[in-house]
C-alpha cells in the first residue's frame, strides 16, 4: 500500500523593529512596548471583528469604538510590557548576570508597580506582585525548554 506524509518545520515569524535611542534600557523598553502593545491591539481587533460578524452589524460608531478600544488596550499592555522589560534589564545590570531570577524579581516589581498605579491597595498589590513574578518565572523556564 502506498504511503504519503508531510514533513517540515514550523517556525514562528520574527519581526524586529529597532529603534535606537542610544540607551540600551530605553531601547529594550520601547521594543517591549511596541511588540506587546501591537499584540494587545490585534487581540481587540480580532474580538471586535468577531462580535461584528456574529451580530451582523457593522456601523461607523462600532468601528470608532473598536479603534478606541484597540488604542487603549495596546497602550495598556505595551506599558505593562515596557515596565517589565525595563525592570528586568535594570535587575540584570545590578546583579551582573542573566538568569531566571531576573524574570522573577522583574515580574514581581512590575506587578507591584502596575497594581499600585491601578489604585489597588495593600494585599491586592502583594497578590499581583506574586502572580506576576510567578508568571514571568514560568515563562522564563518555558523558554529554556525550547
Amino acid at each position: 500500500m502506498p504511503r504519503s506524509g508531510i514533513s517540515g518545520t514550523l517556525r514562528s515569524p520574527q519581526i524586529d523593529v529597532v529603534i535606537d535611542t542610544g540607551n540600551p534600557f530605553l531601547n529594550r523598553t520601547v521594543d517591549g512596548f511596541l511588540k506587546i502593545g501591537a499584540v494587545g491591539a490585534c487581540k481587540v481587533a480580532a474580538e471586535e471583528t468577531f462580535d461584528c460578524l456574529h451580530r451582523g452589524d457593522v456601523s461607523k460608531r462600532k468601528v470608532e469604538h473598536a479603534l478606541k478600544k484597540m488604542c487603549k488596550e495596546g497602550a495598556y499592555w505595551g506599558t505593562v510590557a515596557g515596565v517589565y522589560v525595563g525592570v528586568v534589564y535594570g535587575v540584570e545590570r545590578v546583579r551582573g548576570r542573566s538568569d531566571w531570577k531576573n524574570a522573577m524579581v522583574g515580574g514581581a516589581l512590575s506587578g507591584a508597580l502596575v497594581s499600585a498605579a491601578s489604585s489597588n491597595h495593600g494585599d491586592k498589590i502583594v497578590k499581583d506582585a506574586i502572580t506576576a513574578g510567578a508568571v514571568a518565572t514560568a515563562v522564563e523556564f518555558a523558554n529554556y525548554l525550547t
